[in-house]
């Protein structure tokens, strides 16, 4: 259970959780209909198969997962079938449907095909950080990201949750340290950017595995191009690539994080999730304060 990307909200600190619990049973997933195209809600972050914890809550930090399912039902399937159908009417009636009814023709072979569709599970984790008043969701798409905002409204009725707000542009910072200035404390560049030209339709650069610290770097700079997202390493716990738009894309734990684990002495899967949720959220809330400050990061309003 560690995230892969992390895309941020700030929500104020003062939101009552405190109900959590409670409201939960009545906003679980219930499977899929069988005339239904999709069904979501919440789960377990243990799995589907714990039917009694649907969160998990250590001092102020929460997790709460969000789960899918979707009918897998192509489009091309569709469509062949209709075809078929068209080209048994003009055989036998000697003329073509209109557009009207094409349209109930295929509402009918949907109605057909969606008891018998294959069935596509998903979960989407989230992780509340209750002192610090922000959210991180597993995801680098901010389209999916704010609709676990928005099932979270749901489920208390309201929760203000905005994006992050940076009072520097990120693009500037970003472009900074690959120039040369200082990097925050604990944070080294790694060996991938991407760099425009600001111009409209400007010229795109991609880098993977390169010393960022080069001529050839500088002269994309020289040039007033600007890096939009840059690979970096915090300390020997993390590295990830950091965009303008402030998700993190490509985490991964390193060694110096995940040598922690093998100190704990206690046996069992949830034992195992409970010290990588203690590990992650710690590392997830390091990494957040470095960037609040890097970034001057507004706080969400009481």
């Amino acid at each position: 259970m560690f995230f892969k990307n992390l895309t941020f909200f700030r929500f104020p600190t003062t939101v009552d959780f405190s109900e959590i619990d409670t409201l939960l049973p009545n906003a679980l997933l219930k499977p899929v209909g069988a005339l239904e195209m999709s069904s979501r809600g919440f789960t377990s972050p243990f799995g589907r198969e714990e039917k009694e914890v649907f969160s998990h809550r250590i001092e102020e930090a929460l997790w709460l997962t969000v789960g899918g399912e979707e009918k897998i039902l192509p489009g091309a399937v569709v469509n062949d079938l209709l075809e078929r159908r068209l080209e048994e009417i003009e055989e036998k009636e000697g003329r073509r449907p209109g557009g009207r009814e094409r349209k109930r023709l295929k509402d009918d072979l949907l109605h057909e095909l969606l008891p018998r569709a294959f069935v596509k599970t998903s979960r989407i984790d989230a992780f509340f950080d209750l002192a610090h008043g922000y959210v991180t969701v597993n995801g680098s798409s901010q389209k999916t990201a704010e609709n676990v905002m928005s099932d979270i409204r749901g489920l208390l009725g309201s929760f203000p949750a905005m994006p992050l707000n940076a009072e520097v542009a990120p693009r500037s910072i970003l472009t900074s340290w690959i120039a040369g200035e200082p990097l925050p404390t604990g944070l080294s560049l790694g060996e991938e950017c991407e760099m425009k030209d600001p111009a409209e339709g400007g010229a795109v650069v991609k880098c993977q595995h390169q010393e960022l610290r080069c001529d050839e770097i500088d002269k994309h700079l020289d040039a007033g191009k600007q890096v939009t997202k840059l690979a970096l390493v915090f300390e020997d716990n993390m590295s990830f690539v950091l965009g303008e738009d402030l998700i993190v894309r490509k985490l991964k734990f390193l060694d110096g994080a995940l040598d922690q684990l093998e100190h704990s002495d206690d046996d069992g899967r949830r034992a195992e999730l409970d010290a990588r949720f203690v590990l992650q959220s710690g590392e997830i809330r390091r990494l957040f304060l470095l960037l609040e400050t890097a970034f001057k990061l507004s706080k969400a309003d009481s």
